[in-house]
Order: C-alpha cells, then structure tokens, then sequence
C-alpha cells in the first residue's frame, strides 16, 4: 500500500467509526520525550511530535493522529541485543517510522483506529471491559540480519519491527497489536494468564508433548505458526508459553466477536466448543476482561 493510499483508507476508517470521546489513557509529556529525543524544550506532547516528524509531513499527520485519536506516541526503539529464546540473540536498532517505513505508521494507525472501533460497537450500552487499549507507546525498531521478533510488549509499551516477518500487512499488523495489547492487559491484571491458565496450558503440552500441531490444533487459539516448528501460542523456548497462548486466545476472541457483529454467525467451529480445555480458558479470558461479553452461541 502506498503512504497516501494508506492515509486515505485510515481517514476512511475514522470516519466509519462512532464518535470518539477523548482517548481514557494517554502517554504523558515526559515519556513522549523519551520516545522522540530533541523535544526537550517543548511543552505539549504534539510539539514533541511535530518536530521529531518535521522532515516527513504524511508521517507527522499520521503520527498526530495516533495522538489525538488514540493517546499514543510512534517513538523510537531502543539499541539493543535481545535474548529471543528459540530465535537466538537479535541486535535490534531504532528506526523512526518516515519514508519507507511510513506505511507501518500508517498500518498502526488503522489497527489502532479499528480496535478502538471495535470496543465502541462491542459494549456500546453495556458493561466496560476491565481492558486497555489507548495511551500506548510504540517503539519501532528494525532487526539487523533477522525477521523477528515482529513485536514485544513491556508494560504499556509496544516495540515495533519494521522488519518483522509478521508485519508484512494491514491484517497482519492488526492482528499483532491485538496480541501485543493482550500483553500489556495481561501484566496489568497481576500475570493473570500464568495464575488462571497455566494448569490448562501445561496440560495440553504434556499431552502434545512432541508438539506436533497435528496433536495441537484443537487447542491452537490462532493459526500462527513458527516457520519449521508448530503453532506460535506452544512453541518451546519463547519464555512462559502460556502468556503467548492467553494472548492468541485474545486475538481468538476478537475475531469471533468481529465475525459475530458484522454477519451474525461464524463461518467455522467457535473455538470454545473445541476440546473441554478450550471452552475453560475461554470463559475466564471472557470473565476477566471482556465483562462476560460474549456473541457467540452456546455450543
């Protein structure tokens, strides 16, 4: 997608969009310069902002709207060799989101705007999630020498890769975000996955304990999978793997709820009247932070 093209399609999807209210959560002044060094004697986090962008217009206006919009700032990564787990050591260095890389700003910016689109429409007159997702701070980076990882969250910090294999599409960084907030809710609700969902987890893994996806698919929240391995939420040596299936089962989630508002019924199996396991982890994921809202039919 061009960066114009791309601008254009995320005014679009403003403009679809209820009628937003000003971001719940925002990223404050002193962490914004931070984020975008050489502000320092700015006094308002759009002036940060500006002059960070101030070579590349279409990337200012798209990272005005992250903020106005949104409450969040598109900053720097940082200079750092990462331990990656099974994807061995990554030297990832800071890549502001201009020129080329302008359209993963622009990619952000219509995740962000369709997730808080989503939210809107989901508990429009109902109960509000126990769930977060303004006043984020994006770091875009760029890997040296490897596609991954295309994403990290640290608190309510999201690095981004702008060579991440993952990241290669609209759909694709949405989806991403969507993870990567789950992350983020997930910290702030005290490790809820590893206190709620770790007997679950740790079951399914012994039963599959070879990890093969043929054995692990009934429970596989998403389709991701690791290049020559298995599905993403069960891979080995990725830290505890049950923070990466609690936050595919999220991005399980709001696709069945997108599917589920926008046509009325799934075009596959809902994912809790798979195995016993699935229909558990479901439910406390639905409880905890979704306030019990669910569209899809019982099984």
């Amino acid at each position: 997608m061009r960066p114009v093209a791309a601008i254009v399609v995320m005014l679009a999807v403003a403009r679809l969009a209820p009628a937003a209210a000003e971001p719940a959560s925002k990223v404050d002044l002193a962490q914004a310069k931070t984020l975008l060094p050489g502000g320092e004697a700015c006094e308002a986090v759009a002036c940060v902002i500006d002059h960070a962008y101030r070579a590349d217009p279409e990337a200012k206006a798209l990272a005005r709207t992250l903020w106005t919009a949104h409450g969040s700032v598109a900053g720097l990564g940082l200079d750092e060799v990462m331990d990656g787990g099974y994807r061995g050591k990554i030297h990832l260095v800071p890549e502001l989101p201009t020129g080329r890389y302008r359209t993963h700003l622009a990619r952000v910016v219509r995740a962000m705007a369709s997730i808080d689109q989503f939210f809107a429409t989901l508990f429009a007159d109902q109960p509000a999630p126990r769930y977060r997702w303004q006043g984020v701070a994006f770091r875009f980076a760029r890997s040296l020498g490897k596609r991954t990882p295309s994403a990290y969250a640290n608190g309510w910090t999201i690095a981004y890769n702008v060579a991440g294999s993952l990241l290669t599409s609209a759909a694709g960084v949405h989806e991403t975000v969507v993870h990567e907030l789950f992350h983020s809710n997930d910290g702030a609700h005290g490790d809820w996955s590893a206190t709620h969902l770790q007997a679950e987890y740790d079951a399914i893994v012994t039963r599959c304990r070879r990890a093969r996806p043929s054995c692990l698919a009934p429970y596989a929240p998403n389709s991701t999978m690791v290049r020559g391995g298995t599905y993403y939420a069960f891979q080995p040596n990725n830290g505890n793997g049950v923070h990466e299936y609690a936050a595919e089962l999220a991005v399980r989630y709001v696709k069945e709820q997108r599917e589920m508002l926008d046509t009325g019924k799934l075009a596959r199996r809902a994912f809790k009247c798979g195995p016993p396991a699935n229909g558990r982890a479901w439910q406390a994921l639905v409880d905890e932070f979704f306030a019990g809202r669910d569209l899809v039919p019982k099984c």
